[in-house]
C-alpha cells in the first residue's frame, strides 16, 4: 500500500504513485517525494522539501524541519535531496534560511542514527555520517567525506572530498581533501584506505602523500609550501584538487597538522 491509512499527509504534498509512505508518518507542507522513496514509519517530513528517487527514511527522522537559527523569521526556504540516500533513526535535516534559501543533499549518502544536518549545508554525493555526527549551518561536505561517530563540524567549514574524521573528533576550520582529521581539529595523515576504495591509483595516492608532507609537516610560509607542492605534483589531478581547495576563499581557515602528524597514517576508522 503506497500510503498507509494512518499516515497524515498534507493535501499540498506531491507523492509519486510508486513511493511508499508507512504508518504514523506525518507529511506537512509542500513535500515532493519521488519514485521508489520509502518512508518506513513514524517519520516527519516538513516544509518545502523535495526528495528524489529511492531514498529510505527510518522511524523518528525529521526531514525538512525549520532551521534552528535565531535569525530565521519564517522566510521561504527549502530542502533539496537527491537519490538513493538513507536517513536512519532520528536523523534531523533542516531547511535553509534566507542566507542561501536552501539546504542541499546529493546522491547515495548514508546518514546514520541521530545525525544532524543544519540549515544551508551543501552535502555532496556518497558521504557517510556515522551516528551522532553533527554539522552546523553552512557546512560544505565534499564527495565521499566520512564522519565517524559523534564528530562535530563548526559552521561555515568546508570539508574536502574523501576527507575522514576519526571518532569523537571535531573541526572548527576547513579540512582539506584526502586528509584525516583527529581530536580537536588536527590533521593526522591522509585517508589512504578511503582513496583506495574510491579506485584512486597508487601513483596519485603517493603524490598526495608527498604533497601532504611538503605542506603540513613544516613550519614557515604556508603559501610557499603550497606552491612548492604544486611544482612537485607532476600533473597529479589529486594534488591539483588539494591545491585548489587550499587556495580557495575560506571563512574559517585551514586545519593544520601537529608534531605527531604522519602522512602514512591511513586508518579509516
Amino acid at each position: 500500500m503506497p500510503i498507509h491509512p494512518t499516515a497524515v499527509v498534507d493535501p499540498a504534498a506531491e507523492i509519486h504513485p510508486e513511493a511508499d509512505i508507512g504508518p504514523l508518518t506525518v507529511i506537512q507542507g509542500r513535500v515532493r517525494i519521488g519514485r521508489g522513496t520509502r518512508v518506513i514509519a513514524g517519520a516527519f517530513l516538513f516544509g518545502d522539501t523535495e526528495l528524489g528517487e529511492d531514498n529510505v527514511i527510518y522511524p523518528g527522522a525529521l526531514i525538512g524541519v525549520d532551521p534552528q537559527d535565531m535569525s530565521y523569521k519564517g522566510e521561504k526556504s527549502r530542502l533539496v535531496v537527491g537519490n538513493r540516500n538513507t536517513f536512519r533513526e532520528h536523523t534531523e535535516i533542516h531547511r535553509g534560511t534566507a542566507a542561501t534559501g536552501e539546504t542541499v543533499i546529493g546522491n547515495d549518502g548514508f546518514f546514520m542514527n541521530h545525525c544532524h544536518v543544519a540549515h544551508d549545508c551543501r552535502i555532496s554525493d556518497r558521504v557517510i555520517m556515522a551516528g551522532g555526527s553533527l554539522l552546523a549551518g553552512h557546512v560544505h561536505l565534499g564527495e565521499r567525506a566520512f564522519l565517524s561517530g559523534n564528530c562535530v563540524v563548526h559552521q561555515f567549514c568546508r570539508i574536502g572530498t574523501l576527507a575522514m574524521f576519526r571518532g569523537l573528533s571535531g573541526a572548527s576550520r576547513d579540512v582539506p581533501p584526502y586528509c584525516i582529521c583527529d581530536n580537536r581539529g588536527v590533521l593526522r595523515g591522509i585517508n589512504v584506505i578511503g582513496m583506495r576504495r574510491a579506485g584512486i591509483p597508487s601513483s596519485d595516492i603517493n603524490a598526495v602523500r608527498k604533497a601532504f608532507r611538503t605542506i603540513f609537516m613544516h613550519k614557515g610560509n604556508f603559501a610557499a609550501f603550497v606552491a612548492r607542492a604544486e611544482q612537485e605534483a607532476n600533473g597529479s589531478p589529486m594534488v591539483a584538487t588539494l591545491i585548489e581547495f587550499l587556495r580557495a576563499p575560506t571563512k574559517r581557515g585551514i586545519t593544520m597538522g601537529s608534531s605527531t602528524t604522519d602522512p602514512d597514517d591511513g586508518m579509516e576508522g
